[in-house]
């Protein structure tokens, strides 16, 4: 693993623009982890992703569906492990299975990693005060090739 690379947003617009950033990068099979606390920004960092994808409409949080999918550039399913009971839960959705031609983004994500492939992204999001964020992609695996302190420019 790489060194994280932390960039700041000072508006719930600058966490939607970083997730458009950090769209560009994505390719079919990857899997991003949100971290956070509540209202830290995860599903507002999703939905920045999904518009850099080209989702169109509204990306809301999956937390009482478990997952969401999307139809943009690439698929994408977003989950969120908050209410599952066990890691065996997570198991049975076979959601690594399921998003493999698309994107998966995961919000409550490192409860659920040793499920994904160990080429994945984890997306922190630290709550600072109102309206700042810190927000630390922590690559692991591949991620680390994946051109990552372009996002800091």
């Amino acid at each position: 693993m790489t060194d994280a690379i932390e960039l700041a947003s000072a508006s719930p617009a600058d966490t939607l623009a970083i997730g458009r950033r950090v769209a560009a990068l994505l390719r079919a099979g990857d899997v991003l982890l949100l971290a956070g606390g509540l209202g830290s920004g995860k599903t507002l960092f999703a939905s920045g992703v999904a518009e850099g994808l080209g989702v169109q409409g509204r990306v809301t949080s999956p937390t009482f569906v478990l997952a969401k999918r999307y139809d943009g550039f690439l698929p994408i399913v977003h989950a969120d492990a908050y209410r599952l009971g066990s890691f065996a839960e997570f198991d049975d959705l076979e959601l690594p299975t399921e998003s493999r031609d698309g994107i998966l983004m995961i919000e409550w994500g490192t409860a659920v990693a040793p499920g994904v492939p160990p080429d994945h992204l984890v997306v922190d999001i630290v709550i600072v005060d109102d309206e700042t964020r810190r927000i630390r992609l922590i690559p692991h695996g591949a991620w680390a090739a994946r051109g990552l302190e372009e996002l800091t420019v």
